[in-house]
């Protein structure tokens, strides 16, 4: 038996295995479109949405092709814990994603379940925020289950100057993830909005978790300080802030619920 050519054939296999298993690899050129929406309800309403989500809508979202991919609720009471769900669905296509609404509206299943719903009063106090989002390259694969033990996670919105969303993805896809990684914290996934979108050209969203929201704190105060992204943020920031100043940057600590894929 050859020695070498059989070392080499195992070598092969476990660094493909490896490969395989490493967390947060790069999304394989997802094509799907994403979609985000934020549902804000009137005052003690949100148990009935979260209710309505659990026992019918996951389930009629599946049924007419739509894939369920996390649903949350904000952390702090300042910022939504008792009215607002923040969720992610995946279609095939934009065009994909009309269809499939048409279709789940129509559904009597759906009607049925709302109108059950608000037998009591209306659940929500606004029409939904929603808008489609497609994943960057450097996104992790997005993979539904539930993490080791509690978690948090966090909604981060970008925006940047006109002109400046390129070098701002260079950046995040040169140093920025890698960095995140190294402090503590993991990718759940990276996306821009579709052309036509609002802020198309100018706007990044990603979603990150953490074993808990002062332990996120803890991970970016040191992100902060690490030399290395202090100088990758200056060499990207010679002519001036990726983020519009002083509100281009927006956090939001969720978490997620009973009935969410990604947990």
């Amino acid at each position: 038996m050859n020695l070498s050519l059989t070392r080499r054939h195992w070598l092969v296999t476990a660094l493909a295995a490896a490969m395989s298993f490493a967390p947060n690899a790069p999304a394989a050129e997802d094509s799907r479109v994403f979609e985000m929406r934020i549902y804000v309800t009137n005052e003690g309403k949100l148990p009935d949405l979260l209710a309505r989500f659990r026992d019918h809508t996951v389930r009629l979202f599946e049924k007419h092709g739509i894939e369920n991919i996390g649903y949350w609720v904000p952390v702090e009471k300042s910022e939504g814990a008792d009215n607002t769900l923040v969720y992610v669905i995946a279609h095939k296509s934009r065009a994909g994603a009309d269809a499939a609404w048409a279709e789940f509206r129509n559904d009597p299943d759906w009607k049925a379940a709302a109108k059950a719903s608000e037998a009591n009063g209306k659940i929500l106090a606004q029409k939904p925020e929603a808008f489609f989002l497609s994943a960057t390259d450097y996104s992790a694969a997005i993979r539904p289950g539930k993490g080791a033990g509690e978690r948090v996670f966090e909604l981060r919105t970008y925006i940047t100057p006109e002109g400046k969303l390129d070098a701002l993805n260079k950046r995040f896809r040169d140093h920025t993830v890698g960095l995140f990684a190294r402090h503590g914290m993991t990718h759940i996934a990276y996306w821009t909005p579709l052309a036509g979108e609002p802020n198309a050209s100018t706007k990044l969203v990603y979603i990150l978790s953490h074993a808990s929201k002062e332990a996120g704190l803890k991970s970016f105060d040191a992100f902060r300080k690490d030399p290395e992204w202090i100088k990758a943020k200056a060499e990207s920031e010679k002519d001036g802030s990726l983020t519009v100043q002083p509100d281009g940057v927006k956090s939001l600590y969720m978490k997620a619920t009973d009935f969410s894929p990604i947990r």
